[in-house]
């Protein structure tokens, strides 16, 4: 496609708009606080690389200390292997003889590659598939509150962990958790019952891996667990700044806009819809915030445009041609709407980078 990626030392306000920019200091900030907080705690850490499905981002943070990467899906983690990284965790139950097939493939190639598991039937297809000329590490995923996916209680991971340790062609790992907001005493409870048992039962439970940004400084509370993972961090957004995780100063990503129209005094368009932005509300009643229009709400989304409620803007908004920026409510579905991402320091572009992982759904 021939789009008109703005070179190196471009200022942002002449770049194609609807686009989202990276603040490459913000960036690298959240990298080296998270990192920091968990070398401090003593537990490895592991980035989701769904937030920004990037090789060159994921290079920065392996580089500032993290122990692997976490991907959700097996082509999403074929991208990465790809590009060269070899210690993957793919949090996600693989069914079905295609997806098994690739990840038998991937696996060959991989230094170190673990799945996770919360079913008999899912630990069969793994089973069926691996051998032990070339076992597949497989964790055991817990509900510990979430109410996503993972097996309910202790009792029964340990019950599957034993199917596991029994698979020629397998290798129990562990045991890994998304947790419920605020719920780190259940996944200790969960995670310390759990290991307690597999003692008793003589089998180790080397890794215990627990995640989520919305609960990152809290992982000292599970000290039980082994590594954390988290995602959004790396960019940061609305839902984060809302959860007091993070402030405005540590938003790294934005979508730069244009006003296309403002045919009312109480409404203005800006051309970055549902194709620019997600529609994902996060509990919000609009579709993201305009840095410097405070009471400026983004109140629907079609296609191609964003229609912006004027009503209670406190300061005269925009004039049309003018670029705007947006924070989104949630990045890393913004990330999966662009093939390409602009960096920039200081308003000034600095790199673009593919997203090298986009459209990686099964």
């Amino acid at each position: 496609m021939n789009y008109p990626w703005p070179e190196p030392g471009t200022p942002l306000d002449q770049i194609a708009t609807p686009m989202p920019v990276i603040d490459e200091d913000r960036l690298a900030a959240n990298i080296e606080r998270v990192q920091a907080y968990c070398d401090t705690q003593g537990k490895a850490f592991r980035p989701h690389i769904k937030t920004h499905k990037i090789a060159a981002v994921a290079r920065q943070q392996i580089e500032a200390g993290a122990v692997g990467l976490n991907c959700q899906k097996v082509t999403e983690a074929e991208v990465f292997a790809d590009a060269g990284f070899d210690d993957i965790l793919i949090t996600y139950n693989i069914l079905g003889p295609v997806k098994l097939a690739r990840l038998k493939a991937l696996n060959a190639r991989v230094a170190k590659l673990a799945v996770v598991a919360d079913s008999e039937t899912t630990v069969s297809g793994l089973s069926s598939t691996f051998d032990a000329d070339r076992p597949l590490t497989v964790l055991i995923e817990c509900d510990t509150g979430a109410k996503r996916c993972g097996v309910q209680t202790p009792e029964q991971a340990v019950a599957l962990a034993e199917k596991i340790a029994a698979a020629p062609g397998l290798r129990f790992g562990g045991i890994m958790t998304y947790p419920a907001i605020g719920g780190a005493e259940a996944v200790e409870e969960f995670m310390a019952t759990t290991m307690s048992l597999l003692s008793g039962k003589g089998i180790e439970c080397p890794v215990r891996s627990s995640g989520g940004s919305p609960d990152l400084f809290s992982a000292h509370l599970v000290p039980s667990a082994t590594e954390h993972r988290a995602g959004t961090y790396v960019y940061n957004d609305r839902s984060m700044v809302r959860a007091g995780h993070c402030t405005p100063d540590d938003l790294a990503m934005h979508i730069l806009a244009t006003v296309v129209s403002k045919p009312a005094p109480d409404r203005a368009v800006l051309d970055c819809g549902s194709k620019a932005l997600t529609s994902d509300l996060l509990g919000f009643s609009d579709y993201g915030s305009l840095v410097g229009f405070e009471g400026a709400r983004i109140v629907s989304l079609s296609e191609e445009h964003a229609v912006v409620d004027l009503s209670g803007c406190a300061v005269p908004f925009a004039e049309i041609g003018q670029i705007v920026k947006v924070v989104p409510n949630h990045t890393c579905v913004v990330t999966n709407l662009f093939d390409r991402m602009v960096f920039h320091r200081n308003g000034i572009v600095t790199r673009v980078e593919n997203v090298d992982a986009r459209g990686t759904v099964w």
